[in-house]
């Protein structure tokens, strides 16, 4: 019999009376359940005298959910650890999940212990892990029923994971839309994408009080400055975004998705007919994204241009032989970082 030791300790063995070292085994067991053959580990004493195995009722217990779990794996069902993983995500009790289900008061509580949820149960379980806009929608409804401090911390973790899933759709939204762009260094500053030090540089640059009134125009026509000077002095852009020639000068490729990212202080302002895009960010801040040369870089592009105006910046870079001799709404080679203003 295969036997994996796991812990031996001095003990009184009830299957001899004598005092010895008794060790704690895991062995391979097989049992029927729900008409289902299952292979299971199973926890056991061993005693070395008689050579026999034997369980004491807290291993008979944790044998029980071994075996059902070996069942839900097979049956590709949730775990009985992976359903207090879902509600520790969250941080919310067993009662209050069920409210929030409309399932019996103690339902959790047994899918956690000795009960197999069906499979209708499980697939709304799966929904609540993998969906927290649902989740917050469940606890809406809810609402009346909880504390108003359980209300405000199930809403603060469900905002927080639902934010980090939209972020992470929104990156690859983002590096699906430069896939194409990849095999051309001169387009993308002979540096791949880093969403991270986008919204590094960004923070940066609404941290410092030296730029002034930073809105969307502005901020992208500083974001490309600081990748043109780096290339410029290194060979290589700082973020590894492409930038187009438009109208107004240059703007990196999915702009409107970029200032949407996780981190980037962004806040629409009400223009009366239209929104407007302001960037700012007080307090101490840290950038572990950037390297010292990277910040050098920035305030470089900060003392040049920070203070323009939205006019001014445009103006600027209209007079630059990058943006001059690029077709409109064609991608800026950064071949013409070498005749940078800065």
């Amino acid at each position: 019999m295969d036997m994996k030791i796991i812990k031996s300790e001095k003990r009184i063995c009830p299957c001899c009376m004598e005092e010895h070292v008794v060790k704690t085994v895991l062995i391979m067991d097989q049992a029927t359940f729900k008409n289902s053959t299952v292979n299971y580990e199973a926890s056991y004493f061993f005693c070395e005298l008689t050579k026999e195995l034997y369980m004491d009722e807290q291993q008979m217990q944790d044998n029980d959910i071994r075996l059902k779990d070996a069942y839900r794996k097979k049956e590709g069902l949730l775990t009985s650890a992976q359903i207090g993983e879902i509600r520790a995500k969250y941080g919310i009790s067993q009662s209050d999940l069920c409210l929030l289900l409309g399932w019996g008061g103690k339902t959790i509580t047994r899918y956690e212990s000795h009960q197999v949820q069906d499979k209708a149960h499980d697939t709304i379980l799966k929904k609540i892990d993998q969906d927290p806009e649902w989740f917050l929608s469940l606890l809406n409804g809810a609402k009346a029923n909880l504390s108003a401090e359980s209300y405000q911390k199930y809403l603060a973790a469900a905002t927080s994971l639902y934010e980090e899933d939209r972020d992470a759709y929104l990156r690859k939204a983002i590096e699906a839309s430069y896939a194409k762009f990849q095999g051309n260094q001169m387009f993308h500053g002979n540096t791949d994408l880093s969403l991270d030090k986008v919204v590094e540089v960004i923070r940066y640059f609404a941290s410092s009080i030296k730029v002034t009134s930073l809105y969307k125009v502005k901020l992208m026509k500083l974001i490309w400055y600081a990748d043109a000077l780096s290339y410029k002095r290194r060979g290589f852009a700082i973020t590894g975004l492409v930038y187009q020639a438009l109208p107004m000068g240059a703007v990196p490729v999915g702009h409107n998705s970029i200032i949407d990212l996780k981190g980037v202080p962004c806040e629409e302002v009400d223009m009366g007919e239209t929104y407007a895009y302001h960037f700012s960010l007080s307090g101490q801040q840290t950038f572990p994204e950037l390297s010292d040369e990277e910040k050098d870089i920035l305030d470089v592009v900060i003392e040049k241009l920070g203070k323009m105006s939205k006019n001014e910046i445009i103006n600027f870079m209209h007079k630059e032989q990058a943006y001059v001799e690029t077709v409109p709404r064609d991608i800026i080679p950064f071949q013409y970082a070498e005749s940078l203003q800065l």
